[in-house]
Order: C-alpha cells, then sequence, then structure tokens
C-alpha cells in the first residue's frame, strides 16, 4: 500500500515536452494531503475494528459463560429438584415406618392388657375359689355344732315338736357360690 510519504518523495523524470512541474507539485501536495487524511482515517478505522473485534470476542466469551452458567444452573436446579423429591420420599417411608412401630407398640401393649385382664379374671376365680374353700372350712365345724346342739336338744327335749333346722352342709355350698 502506498503511504502519504511514498506519495511525497514520488519523483518524475523531466521530458522536454512534459507536464507543467508546479501543477503536478500543487496536485501532487493535494493528493497527499487527501490520502494523508484517508490513511489515517484508515488507521483509525482499523484500530477501532480491532476494539470492536475485542469487544465482540468479549462478549462472546460472556455469552458463552452465561450460557455454561445456565447449564449448570439448570443441571443445578435438576438435581435439587431430584434430591427433594429422594428426601420427600424418605421422610415419607420413615413417617410410615414409626406409624408401623406405634401401630405394633399399641398391639403389644394391647395384647399385655388383655394378657393382664385374663390373669386377673384367673386371680379372681382362684381368690373366689379359695375364699369359698375358707368359708365352708368355717361354715362346715359350725353346721356340725349346730346339728350336735340339735341332737342333745332332741334327746333331752324330745317332746317338743321338731323345728326346721338348718339345710345340711352340701345344701348349702349351692348358695355360697
Amino acid at each position: 500500500m502506498i503511504t502519504p510519504l511514498d506519495i511525497q518523495n514520488k519523483e518524475f523524470k523531466k521530458s522536454v515536452r512534459g507536464y507543467n512541474e508546479s501543477e503536478v507539485d500543487a496536485f501532487l501536495d493535494e493528493v497527499m494531503a487527501d490520502y494523508e487524511t484517508l490513511y489515517k482515517e484508515n488507521l483509525e478505522m482499523k484500530e477501532k475494528l480491532e476494539i470492536d473485534e475485542k469487544q465482540v470476542e468479549k462478549y462472546k466469551q460472556m455469552e458463552n459463560t452465561l450460557k455454561e452458567t445456565l447449564v449448570v444452573a439448570q443441571s443445578t436446579a435438576e438435581e435439587m429438584r431430584i434430591n427433594a423429591v429422594k428426601k420427600s420420599d424418605v421422610i415419607i417411608e420413615e413417617a410410615e415406618l414409626k406409624a408401623k412401630n406405634m401401630i405394633n407398640e399399641a398391639r403389644a401393649n394391647l395384647d399385655k392388657i388383655y394378657q393382664q385382664h385374663d390373669e386377673m379374671l384367673r386371680q379372681v376365680q382362684i381368690f373366689k375359689t379359695r375364699y369359698r374353700i375358707l368359708l365352708q372350712s368355717q361354715i362346715d365345724p359350725l353346721l356340725e355344732d349346730v346339728e350336735s346342739l340339735a341332737g342333745e336338744l332332741k334327746t333331752r327335749y324330745p317332746e317338743q315338736k321338731e323345728q326346721a333346722h338348718p339345710k345340711s352342709p352340701e345344701d348349702r355350698s349351692e348358695k355360697v357360690e
């Protein structure tokens, strides 16, 4: 590419029938000035273009970074959603397990209460039987004494009319129950 300095230093050969040297020099000075202006503008434009290209590259890098960040954010959000679902599933399973354990404990407690109830009924029955035996053991000697007294009374006082006397021990055992 021709520079303004090349135009300024350009020399032409002189000929007899050549152009007017001052007109050529004036024209060359004018061309050189215009060319120098255009040359400077071109350099400025190239510099500006380089700056703009660097800026565009910077924006492209930012765009790529943003795209990567968006992809990472999306995958992170998806992982968080998956983890939240897993965590909720674990919580639900734990709650169901606790509920089953509570139900099993309640059933075990109920069985224990039924066993205690049955044992109490058995103890009551044993108590009743022992109490009946105790009462019977106390009543039998009394009845024997009463019968013996009644026998003595009959022998001493045979003339009196027989009075109603208590039932025998076998008959009374029915009432004691």
